[in-house]
C-alpha cells in the first residue's frame, strides 16, 4: 500500500514552516491534508493555498495543549475524511536562555506545547490508528536538542528529550501492528518558530518584559536548512518506516562524540 495516495494525514503547527513544508510533500504524494494550528489567520490562508494547488485540505484551529482540542480535532478529521493514517504531532516553539534564570512560566509554557502536545497527540490518535487495523505513521517533532544536550538551550532540550524517549518507546510498541513511528531531529530550519513562540504565548505565561532570549552567536551550530528539506525527509522516513529523521550532516560528529563520552565511562579506570 501506498504510504500516502489517498491517504489522510493530520499535521499541527501546519500553518507554515516545517508543518506547511511537510503538507506541501504529502499533498504531492497523494495524501489528503488535515491542518492544525493555533493561528486562524495563518490557518485560513494555507488551506487556500493548498486547496488552490489541487490539494484536499481541511484546516481546524487547534491547541495543542488542550486535550479536548486535540479530541476535537481527531473528530473533525475523521467526520470528514472518514479515516487518519499519519499523524504528524509537529507543534513546537523555541525557549532560549540560562536555566538559572528561567522562570516557571518559562517551564510550563515549553513544556505545554513541545511535550504535551505531542503527548496529546499521541493519546489521541494512536488508539484511533490501532481501532482502524490500516496500519499508518506518526512523526513526533523533536530536535536535536533532544539528542545532544546544549547551553541555552536547557528547558528546550529537557521538552525535546522526553518527545525522543517518547517516541523511541512508541517506536517498539506500534511496530508489531504496522504503525511505523519518525522522530524528527532537525537543527537550525529557515523558519519563524523565534517570533511565533512570543506572538503565539498565551497571556498567562508570559513573563514581565521580553519573553525570548537569544543565544550569543558563537553559541548557535551548524548551518540554515530550508523546511522543503526537512520535508523531503520526512517523506523519505514515512516510506521506509525510519524511527529517526536527521536534518544536517554535522548532526554525525555531535552524536559520535556523545556516544564516545558515554562509551568511555566503560573503560576500566572509570568504570
Amino acid at each position: 500500500m501506498d504510504a500516502f495516495k489517498d491517504r489522510v494525514a493530520v499535521i499541527t503547527g501546519g500553518a507554515g514552516g516545517i508543518g506547511m513544508a511537510i503538507a506541501r510533500s504529502f499533498a504531492a504524494r497523494g495524501a489528503r491534508l488535515v491542518l492544525a494550528d493555533l493561528d486562524e489567520t495563518a490557518l485560513g490562508r494555507a488551506v487556500e493555498t493548498l486547496t488552490a494547488a489541487g490539494a484536499q485540505t481541511l484546516g481546524v484551529r487547534t491547541d495543542v495543549t488542550q486535550l479536548d482540542s486535540v479530541r476535537a480535532l481527531a473528530a473533525a478529521a475523521t467526520q470528514h475524511f472518514g479515516q487518519v493514517h499519519i499523524v504528524c504531532n509537529n507543534a513546537g516553539v523555541a525557549t532560549f536562555g540560562l536555566m538559572s534564570q528561567a522562570t516557571h512560566k518559562d517551564w510550563e509554557f515549553t513544556m505545554n506545547v513541545n511535550f504535551w502536545g505531542v503527548v496529546h497527540g499521541v493519546e489521541t490518535f494512536v488508539p484511533l490508528l490501532l481501532a482502524q487495523g490500516a496500519g499508518g505513521h506518526i512523526v513526533n517533532t523533536a530536535s536535536m536538542a533532544g539528542l545532544v544536550g546544549m547551553q541555552w538551550l536547557g528547558i528546550y532540550c529537557a521538552s525535546k528529550f522526553a518527545v525522543v524517549g517518547l517516541s523511541e518507546s512508541l517506536h517498539r510498541e506500534l511496530k508489531p501492528a504496522g504503525i511505523g513511528v519518525s522522530v524528527l531531529c532537525p537543527m537550525i530550519v529557515a523558519t519563524n518558530i523565534n517570533e511565533n513562540s512570543v506572538r503565539m504565548r498565551p497571556a498567562a505565561l508570559r513573563n514581565d518584559g521580553e519573553d525570548i532570549v537569544l543565544p550569543p552567536a558563537s553559541e548557535v551550530k551548524g548551518g540554515t536548512i530550508a523546511p522543503e528539506e526537512v520535508a523531503r525527509r520526512v517523506v523519505r522516513a514515512v516510506d521506509r518506516k525510519d524511527l529517526y529523521v536527521l536534518t544536517h550532516p554535522e548532526q554525525r560528529g555531535f552524536l559520535r562524540r556523545r556516544a564516545a563520552k558515554i562509551d568511555a565511562m566503560f573503560e576500566e579506570d572509570t568504570w
